[in-house]
Formats: C-alpha cells, structure tokens, sequence
C-alpha cells in the first residue's frame, strides 16, 4: 500500500471522527507512525476540510446518489478528502485521484474503489471546483446555527468575520519576562532564521505568520517564551494584579493565562490556578514547570466553592469561562461542527452560575475579569449586562472609553489586530 494511500487514511478517520464521533482533533491527532512531514500534511487536509466543510458537502450531494450506511459511512469523508485535495490544495490532481481510490482497501471497502473514482472524476470533469452555489451560508463555511446568529447580531462586520475564520491563524509568542526580554528572543528567533514582528500592543507578543514545531525554537526547553493568541495576552494586563494580592484563575486550564499573571507580577501573595478537569491540569502544571512558576493548583468546580475554597476573599478573580469557542474557530475548525446550537442556552446558564458563585469569594474593592473566546452576544455582553442589572454590588470597570451597562465589554473579532475572536469585561466590587 502506497504511502499516500496511508495519509489519505490518516486524514478521513480524523474527519470522520469529528463528523461522526464528535471527537475533538485533539483526541485524534496524526497517527505517529508517520514522519513529522506527512502529520504536518494530515493535519494540513484536515484543517482544510474542516474550514471548507459546507461547500464540500454541497459537492458530495451533487454527485452521489444516495448517502452511504454503516461501515460505509466513513468513504463520504474519504470522498469530501479527495474534493479538498482537487479544489484547494497543491495536490496534483492525479495522486488526489489514484491515491484517495487506492485508500479503499485500507479502510476495509475494497469494493467501493469504483464509486469514489467515479466521484472524484466527475468532479473534475464537471469543474464543479469552479462553481459555488447562490448560498451565502454554505459559502460561508460556517454550520448553519453560527451563520444566522452571527448575521442577527447588530454592529458586525460579517463578511470580514467569515473572511479572517476562514484563514490560517498567525503563530503567537509571548516572552517570559522572569527569563528574558522581547528584544532579545526576536534577535534570538532572526539569528536562527525565523521571520517575526513584534506586537504593537502586546508588551511580551511576537507575531510569526508562518506554522512551525515551536519545540524546535530557541530556548524552548528553558522556558524562554509560550503560545499564546494576543487576545488571550490581554487578560493578564487587564487583571493588572499587583504586590502582595491573592489571585483566583478560575477554568484555568491549559494554564496560560495563569503562568501570564505570574509573569507580569512575580510578587503575588498567593496564585491559585483552579480547574474542573483533571486530565488538562496536567498541562498547568506542565506548563508552571517549564516557565518556572508557581501556582497552587487545584481540581474542583468554580461553581461550587464550599468544595475547595478556604474562606480567604480574592483581590482579583480572572473567570475564563467555559463557551462556545466560536471566536478560535479559525485555529480549532472542528469546533464548528462539534458545537451544537442547544449548547449555547447550556453554556450561558453554567457561565451564569460560575460568575455568580466566585463573585461571593471576591473582596470588596476587588476587580473580576471576565473572558470567553467567543463571538456571541449570549455568552458575552448580555451575560454580563445581565449580572450588572441583578448584582447590585457590581459596576463595570471599562476597558474601553465607549463601555456602558447595557453595552459593556470589549469584544474582539477574528482578525482584529491578527487576534483570535475574545471577549473581555471587568467588574469591580463596590465596598
């Protein structure tokens, strides 16, 4: 078996198992039989597919008969693979062909190896490539339910929404201030051959428009900088912690945002990085470890603070909270389509939870910081004009000039500035 035949492999059972499984691309990364090259290619159609699914899917109804069944069901990703690799990558368009067909036999349907190439060449024949529907939202490539929300939603620019979420993010750095200084690791990064820009508005971010194993770049090993979108760079410098306080990350997990704060004030009295799953923790402490910090890291539910929370108020409380993830779509694209839009009314409601659980452990005087990488008004400006209205020992302390109770919060796009999609509001408790 070819080892294209194998790599077409690799990318379909991923792709199916967003579609069908609804397993994250995380809990199905490249096969590690293969050579760094070629997981970077799988990843790569991957990727692909998941960005372009709509238009792709649009196509498979357009030359197949009838939907497959069964063991079957997994040769439609196979087919839409065989789409994506004629319609928007550098594959010749005979090894799309010949070595998408010939993956047949791996995945156990022998038998169907006239069918796909019967597809994949009237596809071709067809120019269909060429052609795209009267459909906005399949052209959009968002599912449906995102598409019509986000077109609801007043003073956004769609068409530069749906233009940045279908684009390969930027690769984002952030310095570790304890280890070193921007100046020097971008010296550090040119001398080595990698072209980067520093970030106008982020003190430690470091802009790098092209992907690459972040392993492999200097000092990595010591701790010398992180991955980190510029919208996640914010939250730290809105948090603004100070000497001696005692700071709550709640949902913290990877940890980012945690090793961030400690970055940027090493004197803290107390740090606690607090999160319900047990699993991704384990990267916090990962992460702590290899930049040198420390935090007392804790497994528990923000909502519930009678299970691990002490007695002793927070100055300052960073709520990231559990969302949609609508404003990464662009960096995690299988996020469009394991989102469903029932989930959004759940969310918004444990957010609501969470916000009001932790604003009991806050001081009076004392700043929350609350953030969601997502783009929707549900889980964003309304949430917190919502609490502002029913929590009368909260006011809004504005990031921006033009902030008011009823429209509060900065809310950052994708694209913006390069950033992921964000949003931020901080509250302060009145005395």
């Amino acid at each position: 078996m070819s080892s294209g035949a194998k790599l077409r492999v690799d990318a379909t059972k991923r792709v199916f198992a967003v579609l069908e499984n609804r397993q994250s691309l995380r809990e199905t990364p490249a096969d590690e039989r293969l050579s760094p090259k070629d997981r970077a290619w799988s990843q790569e159609m991957v990727l692909g597919v998941m960005r372009q699914l709509p238009i792709l899917q649009y196509w498979l109804r357009q030359l197949l008969d009838k939907p497959l069944k069964n063991k079957q069901k997994i040769i439609e990703s196979l087919i839409i693979v065989g789409f994506y690799q004629i319609a928007f990558s550098r594959v010749s368009t005979h090894a799309a062909v010949a070595e998408t067909v010939e993956a047949c036999r791996l995945l156990g349907s022998p038998g169907l190896k006239g069918l796909v190439n019967g597809v994949l060449r009237n596809f071709i024949r067809q120019e269909l490539a060429e052609q795209r529907p009267d459909n906005v939202q399949i052209n959009s490539g968002l599912p449906k339910w995102i598409y019509k929300k986000l077109a609801a939603q007043p003073h956004i620019e769609l068409e530069q929404v749906i233009q940045a979420v279908s684009e390969k993010p930027p690769l984002w750095l952030r310095v570790n201030a304890t280890k070193t200084n921007r100046d020097e690791y971008i010296s550090r990064l040119k001398d080595t051959g990698v072209e980067c820009s520093p970030s106008p508005n982020h003190p430690q971010g470091i802009v790098i428009n092209k992907s690459m194993d972040v392993t492999q770049l200097p000092k990595f090993e010591e701790g010398w900088f992180a991955v980190q979108d510029g919208a996640a760079q914010l939250a730290a410098h809105f948090l603004n912690a100070q000497s001696g306080e005692r700071i709550l990350d709640a949902c913290a997990a990877p940890g980012g945002k945690t090793c961030h704060i400690l970055e940027t004030q090493p004197k803290l009295a107390h740090c606690i990085a607090l999160d319900s799953d047990k699993n991704r923790l384990v990267r916090v402490n990962e992460n702590l470890d290899r930049l040198g910090l420390q935090a007392e890291v804790i497994t528990a539910d923000a909502s519930q603070p009678k299970d691990w929370w002490d007695g002793n108020l927070f100055d300052r409380i960073l709520l990231d909270a559990p969302c949609s993830a609508t404003g990464v779509i662009r960096r995690h694209p299988d996020i469009k389509w394991l989102r469903k839009s029932q989930d959004i009314a759940v969310l918004v409601e444990l957010q609501q939870s969470i916000l009001s659980a932790l604003w009991s452990t806050l001081k009076p005087g004392g700043t929350l910081l609350y953030a969601t990488c997502s783009i929707l008004n549900e889980e964003n400006k309304e949430q917190i004009a919502q609490f502002l209205n029913n929590q009368k020992d909260a006011v809004l302390e504005p990031i921006l000039e033009n902030e008011t109770d009823e429209n509060p919060g900065w809310q950052i796009m994708p694209g913006e500035q390069q950033m992921d999609g964000f949003y931020y509001a901080r509250l302060r408790k009145v005395d």
